[in-house]
């Protein structure tokens, strides 16, 4: 493991979606504090460049080429990271699939089912793979990653919107249901910033016009640091004091 200094100094990271955009910055925050990372993303080479990454700030990783919705691998990550590490400290869910922006009577099912898959399916099965090792850690954190601009009654973005609502629900379920253990579980809000998924929704905005994923990642970090005591929010990076 990575034994640099830092807040998460040997603490085991894991981060969903972290080839690119919020989770790739995610993952060199956490190595440059420190961290060991488990690493998964669904293309190989994206994940040997996040891996660079990491270790020009003197971080260490584990890459896990895995698609999300393939629930099977899922189910066997757990066992695997209990092989390796016998703990998880913190998991930070940033797959994210945004859907077709349309109206409801047009969205296709298979559109539907792809969103849920990602945003919510995925983060359930997750969830149950990992949370024995979440549990084990002497101050586990679990931290997904929703979106306060989709609003429910939102036109077109119904498959988008839906699917973040389930993970909220989903999450903060499993808040209520861990608030007696050492784990603490939150949903953490970043805001707009410019990822690939928001050129998608708005093709003709700027590619400057919102923040690099980066400058949202502090408040985040905080949700990750043993000495968190935040439980069962959705915390909003305007909110969060950044």
């Amino acid at each position: 493991m990575a034994a640099s200094a830092g807040r998460l100094a040997g603490r085991v990271i894991l981060i969903t979606g972290a080839s690119r955009g919020l989770g790739a910055a995610v993952a060199e925050a956490c190595a440059a504090e420190g961290a060991h990372l488990v690493l998964v993303a669904r293309t190989k080479g994206a994940l040997e460049e996040i891996d660079d990454a990491v270790r020009r700030h003197g971080g260490e990783a584990t890459l896990v080429q895995l698609d999300v919705t393939r629930g099977d691998l899922v189910d066997a990550l757990g066992g695997a990271l209990y092989e390796r590490f016998k703990r998880l400290d913190g998991f930070v869910a940033c797959a994210a699939e945004l859907g077709t922006i349309t109206p409801v009577s047009h969205l296709e099912p298979k559109v539907l089912d792809q969103a849920l898959a990602v945003n919510l399916v995925a983060n359930q099965r997750l969830i149950r793979s990992l949370d024995p090792l979440l549990r084990a850690a002497d101050a586990g954190r679990a931290v997904f990653v929703t979106d306060g601009s989709v609003l429910p009654g939102r036109a077109y973005w119904g498959a988008y919107a839906t699917s973040k609502a389930g993970l909220e629900a989903l999450a903060l379920s499993y808040a209520a249901e861990t608030r007696i253990t050492r784990l603490r579980v939150n949903l953490y809000d970043p805001g707009p910033m410019a990822t690939r998924l928001r050129a998608r929704a708005f093709p003709g905005e700027r590619p400057d016009a919102q923040p690099g994923p980066a400058t949202k990642v502090p408040p985040l970090i905080e949700l990750l640091l043993p000495g968190c005591t935040r439980h069962g929010e959705i915390v909003r990076f305007a909110q969060s004091g950044a």
